[in-house]
């Protein structure tokens, strides 16, 4: 199954995200600023998209780089537990 399909359903086919819905549905143990600040940093390897040039813009995450990193962390958790279960 892909998971950019099954993220373009759940955000009616939206290409960017904003941050503090993202935040709310995948980052639950973050706030939407601490998650600002982790993509800033890049902490955490999904670009910010900022509407501007402005501090205050609109951030959000672009669907596809959402889909990525969503598929990276799924490959990481498959690793994790083949190795656990050798």
């Amino acid at each position: 199954m892909n998971i950019t399909f099954l993220l373009m359903a759940q955000y009616g086919g939206k290409a960017i995200i904003p941050v503090e819905q993202a935040c709310q549905d995948y980052f639950t143990h973050l706030s939407a600023n601490k998650l600002i600040q982790k993509l800033s940093l890049g902490e955490i390897p999904i670009p910010l998209v900022r509407m501007e040039a402005s501090q205050k813009c609109a951030k959000g995450i672009y669907l596809v780089d959402l889909a990525n990193y969503l598929d990276g962390r799924i490959d990481a958790a498959r690793k994790e537990l083949d190795t656990m279960s050798r």
